[in-house]
């Protein structure tokens, strides 16, 4: 089976990007670990598919595969990308497009050639809705890690989250933590784990360590978390710049029940073709 592809990356979160409407497409998870694999696939952090929606008042289903098979919710970063796909493979005209995914609607704003903008919906709280093994809502949550209490916040934007602030991203202990808090048994289907730097109330750097792929260069919908979560805890304004390892991000929130908005670039690396 050959397949037609395009790399893409939005500061250097990559993604294989697959068009599932004009070609035929019967993917099994050992099929997206060779698209994924650096050494003899393609290589990406996620594989994302478009599709024909489901339903009448969507265009497109954006499906998001995580490097190990598995698929994700959402993918801030990915939709951005995805959105730019949708238009370079004229598959679309429009500037506005909504998209269904396993987390939800979401709507993707083409503003130029490169950039893009996402309303990722509002934040979900609810401890089942993250999904959280806990009893009630909370500002955050104690995990224990090698015998070591953590504080974290935790949410969902589409995808689990748990966000836990330190004082030096640079210098955190991410390679230990990460795998330690993604696997965590609070969090039954995994979580994405971001380690955040507050610098000021508009600016934060943060790092990620994402379920199923490792830490990567950028992740939006963990931007969109640590900003939520920092928003909540009263550190940080409504506009913030995000910094992470591949670039910067914007991410805005009004608060309680309003979305989360994300912008930033988007890049095509290359395209061609694979036999699977």
């Amino acid at each position: 089976m050959a397949i037609r592809f395009t790399k893409m990356h939005g500061i250097g979160n990559d993604f294989v990007v697959l068009d599932g409407v004009t070609q035929q497409l019967q993917l099994k998870p050992r099929d997206i670990r060779r698209l994924a694999d650096r050494r003899r696939g393609v290589g990406c952090d996620q594989v994302l598919i478009a599709e024909p929606p489901g339903r009448p008042d969507v265009d497109f289903r954006y499906r998001i595969f995580n490097a190990d098979g598995s698929e994700a919710g959402q993918c801030g970063n990915g939709a951005r990308c995805f959105a730019r796909f949708l238009r370079h493979r004229k598959l679309t005209a429009k500037r506005l497009i909504t998209v269904e995914t396993q987390g939800g609607l979401m709507t993707l704003r083409v503003l130029d050639k490169h950039e893009v903008e996402v309303d990722m919906g509002a934040p979900r709280l609810e401890p089942a809705d993250i999904p959280l093994d806990r009893p009630a809502r909370a500002d955050s949550y104690d995990l224990t890690v090698d015998g070591e209490t953590l504080r974290v916040g935790a949410l969902s934007m589409g995808n689990p989250h748990a966000v836990l602030r330190v004082d030096d991203v640079a210098h955190c202990d991410l390679e230990r933590l990460g795998p330690e808090i993604e696997g965590h048994p609070a969090f039954p289907e995994r979580v994405n784990a971001g380690f955040a730097e507050i610098v000021d109330r508009g600016t934060l750097r943060l790092r990620v360590y994402e379920r199923g792929a490792g830490e990567t260069l950028a992740c939006g919908s963990g931007a969109c978390a640590a900003v939520v979560w920092g928003r909540r805890q009263g550190w940080l304004d409504e506009q913030v710049t995000v910094h992470l390892p591949g670039g910067k991000l914007s991410v805005s929130w009004a608060g309680d029940g309003e979305p989360v908005l994300l912008r930033g670039p988007t890049a095509i690396a290359f395209e061609g073709t694979i036999r699977l």
